[in-house]
């Protein structure tokens, strides 16, 4: 049975902070992957990275490359930190296997970056490094995204759709034999801007939201842009959010909670869109599935079982799920899947960095 040690890191396009899940993997005699996440926590950036974060897309070369160094600093010392504090012992530990951050994600101009310097990360924590998952799929001609579905293939088959929640909401399921997957639309991106307005970091179980009413005119803006009717594979970015989304947010003189009421009310139809099927099981995971008014919508209007599962795993399925990309990469075994990105085949993701011998 082979076993596998893994530290994966993930930070979302939402901000929420770095996510750190220590996992373990084992392979069955039968070629079946289990896991089990024994640690794991979230770290708030400080006030000062967020912000250039938030402003990373606007950066000079020069300044987004410190920017690159800097978050691969600050992930190398939590993850040192996250060692101590949870007493791992470092010999038992294979990789660290980190998404890092997108600050553009542009496949039609063959254009995707994550920062986060995975030699940083090595050469603090003097562990072997995994990063920058993307870029080989997108180089084959695919999307580079989304990177979660062959882990919803090999770890969570049980359930007919994967649903994730983050900044940007995406699924994954079966359909011929293969598995599909695409972005839906934006979640928590747009949802926190606008509680922002209102002097909140996030509307808290969607309070503001249920507080509003929903507006049809803005809506029917919202349901007809163009994305919502292309075929997939198709995955979004930051850009397309700021360019096609808050343009239209902004335009109406209506209030902030009606504007949260009404897209909570998108996403739920867009999600209902993207589910063709009923009677079937849905896993739901990421932070937006801690709103509780938002969860109501989807369930109201999709025959399906939605599924939530335990906070844990809520919370931290995708830094899981990017540490099996890490194991799939250590083991050169296909981690990102044609059927999803559009590539011209399957292909092995991820750079590996080793500051030591």
């Amino acid at each position: 049975m082979d076993c596998y040690n893994i530290i994966g890191i993930m930070s979302g396009t939402s901000l929420d902070g770095l996510d750190i899940a220590y996992c373990s993997f084992e392979l069955s005699d039968n070629h079946n992957w289990s896991y089990k996440v024994n640690s794991a926590t979230t770290i708030n950036f400080s006030s000062e990275l967020k912000k250039k974060l938030t402003k990373a897309i606007q950066m000079n070369g020069f300044d987004l490359m410190k920017l690159h160094n800097e978050l691969g600093n600050f992930i190398g010392f939590s993850v040192n930190n996250f060692i101590s504090k949870n007493k791992i012992n470092r010999d038992e530990i294979d990789c660290i296997s980190s998404h890092g951050h997108t600050i553009f994600h542009q496949p039609t101009f063959n254009l995707t970056t994550q920062i986060g310097n995975g030699a940083n990360i090595s050469a603090i924590t003097y562990l072997p490094v995994i990063c920058d998952f993307r870029t080989t799929d997108i180089a084959l001609g695919g999307q580079g995204a989304p990177l979660v579905p062959i882990g919803d293939k090999l770890l969570f088959s049980e359930y007919d759709y994967c649903i994730n929640l983050g900044g940007i909401a995406n699924i994954s399921f079966e359909k011929n034999n293969k598995r599909v997957a695409f972005d839906i639309c934006p979640v928590n991106i747009v949802l926190n801007k606008l509680s922002q307005e209102l002097g909140s970091d996030y509307d808290k179980n969607g309070a503001l939201a249920q507080s509003g009413r929903t507006d049809t005119d803005l809506l029917n803006k919202l349901n007809t842009l163009s994305f919502y009717k292309e075929a997939n594979p198709k995955s979004l970015g930051i850009e397309w959010i700021e360019n096609e989304i808050f343009p239209i947010i902004n335009s109406p003189q209506i209030s902030t909670e009606d504007k949260l009421s009404t897209f909570v009310e998108h996403i739920s139809i867009q999600i209902s869109n993207s589910i063709t099927e009923t009677d079937k099981k849905i896993l739901f995971t990421g932070g937006g599935t801690f709103n509780s008014f938002l969860m109501e919508r989807i369930k109201s209007s999709t025959n399906n079982e939605t599924i939530i599962p335990s906070t844990q795993l809520i919370d931290f399925k995708e830094a899981l799920i990017f540490a099996f990309l890490g194991v799939l990469r250590l083991r050169k075994e296909v981690n990102c899947l044609q059927s999803v990105t559009g590539a011209k085949e399957d292909n092995i993701g991820g750079s590996i960095y080793q500051a030591f011998q």
